[in-house]
């Protein structure tokens, strides 16, 4: 299994993270110029990485986006991934599940979209839901249909431990996880909410219930900081992405995919000498007039 890219938005491994201590302002007066140069430049090398990721078929790479309202997920994603061929990547959002879904165990929803090898898949949120929403929410495990009566703490630690024991295993079997957990302040949700009812455009977006659910803020900001403890590991680290600065956001998500993909080493599959020989074959006859 991979090890994972250390940088300062690492979650760490032992259980010590701090929502509290983990910033959503990296700091002010940012070089907007730099750090889109900087990006541009990162989104070329993903797009070689993708396709060497592609070409060796061995891997496939899974990243998971986590976060509140407004944290700027899609966005994210579609700056990060602008230069990849789309054939090498897909995104997947999962929301309220279906009645099919709530049939299924709460892992099996996910599990049917998970990347193959040689691809990359985006969950804008994830199985996480399960310990994040519901936790907050838990009249929602009514619909669930769940066999068994168990307590609430020990429920989560369950689905803590089916998570850890889920993404080993794909960690074993080539698929390379990295969760990022985009971490906007609550003053700047509300900067974002408002600026979504005051751009037109934008008024699609908004709804009562991000109100009903900012109103929840601290039961969230719990939940995140209990499920990030359980379930950073080497194998499938979370990244604590300072999220209040956009562009700053995006860099730190492009560097940590690309360095991460860096770090397998992939290589173009080597051509043989029979197949050389063939190639210098068809350029024989390519070359000859027609």
């Amino acid at each position: 299994m991979f090890d994972a890219i250390k940088n300062p938005c690492l979650v760490p491994f032992n259980g010590d993270f701090q929502l509290s201590e983990a910033s959503t302002l990296v700091q002010a007066g940012t070089d907007k110029k730099g750090y889109k140069k900087r990006l541009g430049k990162l989104v070329e090398e993903l797009d070689d990485q993708q396709r060497r990721l592609y070409a060796s078929d061995k891997f496939s790479l899974l990243l998971v986006f986590q976060a509140m309202d407004a944290a700027g997920k899609d966005s994210t994603i579609r700056a990060v991934m602008s230069g990849v061929d789309p054939a090498g990547c897909q995104v997947f959002s999962f929301k309220q599940p279906s009645a099919e879904e709530l049939d299924h165990d709460f892992l099996w929803r996910t599990a049917k979209s998970l990347p193959q090898r040689g691809r990359i898949g985006i969950f804008n949120r994830s199985y996480y839901e399960e310990v994040l929403v519901v936790r907050v929410h838990p009249e929602y495990l009514r619909g669930q249909k769940l066999p068994f009566n168990v307590k609430l703490d020990e429920l989560w630690q369950q689905r803590y431990e089916s998570i850890r024991d889920n993404e080993k295993h794909l960690a074993r079997n080539g698929t390379v996880i990295l969760k990022f957990w985009l971490n906007v302040s609550r003053d700047e949700q509300r900067k974002r909410f408002l600026s979504r009812l005051d751009d037109q455009s934008k008024n699609w977006k908004f709804s009562a219930g991000d109100i009903d659910e900012s109103a929840l803020w601290d039961d969230y900001m719990n939940a995140y900081e209990q499920a990030l403890n359980a379930t950073s590991r080497p194998w499938a680290p979370w990244y604590a992405i300072p999220a209040d600065d956009k562009p700053y956001a995006r860099l730190q998500v492009a560097e940590t995919i690309v360095e991460t993909l860096k770090s397998l080493n992939l290589q173009f599959p080597k051509v043989s000498k029979r197949q050389l020989e063939d190639i210098d074959k068809m350029r024989e006859l390519l070359e000859k007039p027609l």
